[in-house]
């Protein structure tokens, strides 16, 4: 019996500090959406093309620590408590929409030489990123789901 609650306790642990390290990573790219927005009207410099590079690098840690850090740890059986395991079923067909938009706003930027070949996609950039704020504020109440089960406020 003991054991059993200190297997669980452990595994809580797990899933605790993994919601921290999610958490961390999407502070931080909401950080430089935030400095790369405020960067508006964008011009063709080394400024908006630094911000921009690391804003992209930074979006892709996000997404990639969202799907190892919860959806994996889910879906590897390891998070067994059936409220968590709901809310994760019902929001991970969105949160592979969301996903998409992400890798899909990447692949565009990511390489882009704003300086060079890259300034026609400059003009596209402020909407590009509005509907990416867009979806970030989506996957966001998304993910709050699955955090707030994961922290037992979900019943």
């Amino acid at each position: 019996m003991i054991s059993e609650v200190n297997v669980a306790q452990e595994r809580r642990g797990r899933s605790q500090k993994k919601l921290t390290t999610l958490v961390k990573t999407r502070s931080e790219t909401l950080s430089l959406y935030t400095e790369l927005a405020g960067q508006r009207p964008f011009e063709a410099d080394e400024v908006t093309s630094e911000a921009l590079q690391e804003f992209c690098q930074a979006l892709i840690d996000y997404a990639a620590s969202a799907h190892f850090q919860l959806y994996r740890y889910i879906s590897d059986k390891l998070e067994r408590r059936s409220p968590v395991l709901d809310v994760a079923d019902k929001i991970y067909p969105q949160i592979i929409q969301t996903t998409d938009s992400i890798l899909r706003f990447n692949d565009k930027y990511q390489d882009v030489d704003l300086l060079h070949e890259g300034r026609e996609l400059l003009a596209l950039l402020d909407t590009d990123l509005s509907n990416l704020g867009e979806t970030l504020a989506e996957r966001i109440q998304l993910e709050d789901q699955v955090i707030s089960a994961m922290s037992g406020s979900v019943h």
